[in-house]
């Protein structure tokens, strides 16, 4: 696989958990670039990888089961954009965008949509702590309703401070029970 991530994307490791690009760096003796992202999950921690570890295959022989193809994949509309970006040609990019008619679920965001399809409230975590850089109040309001939990109006962190709270408390209590 020939990419390199970029700083504020999301990726998913082939066991599960997400996480975000810090940046890429380079070591400073080897010269190696190294990818530098942060879990978006339990505590946080931050990691360093080398890029080629970081764009491998997945091991199916020490793997079998795992179905992604990569250590890591690009997640929701960052890797819709991405696959457009890389695709089109010159001459694509310089056509007139054709007009379509758009539905109301073509302007959820990708994230938003994989929060309310979540299984576990872990994923819903998850997936909140992976939009936080770009969350609305309109966001926070749909997943409050999604999770059956309401959120105080105010300023957007401390909603979505709050938000995060209900789903910890709704993890640890709930047994992940969302249905």
């Amino acid at each position: 696989m020939s990419f390199v991530p970029k700083p504020h994307e999301i990726y998913r490791h082939f066991k599960g958990n997400l996480y975000q690009i810090v940046t890429i760096a380079e070591h400073s003796e080897t010269g190696e670039q190294l990818v530098i992202y942060q879990a978006l999950y339990g505590d946080f921690k931050t990691y360093a990888r080398p890029l080629a570890m970081f764009v491998s295959p997945v091991d199916k022989e020490k793997y079998p089961d795992v179905t992604q193809e990569y250590r890591f994949e690009l997640q929701g509309e960052q890797r819709e954009r991405s696959a457009v970006t890389e695709g089109a040609g010159e001459k694509e990019m310089a056509k007139e965008p054709q007009q379509t008619e758009r539905t109301e679920t073509a302007d959820l965001d990708p994230m938003l949509v994989q929060f309310l399809d979540a299984d576990t409230y872990e994923e819903r975590l998850n997936i909140l702590a992976g939009v936080h850089h770009r969350i609305t109040d309109d966001m926070i309001t749909t997943m409050a309703v999604a999770c059956d939990v309401e959120v105080a109006e105010g300023e957007l962190e401390e909603r979505y401070a709050a938000l995060k709270t209900c789903l910890i408390t709704l993890e640890k209590y709930e047994c992940n029970r969302l249905r």
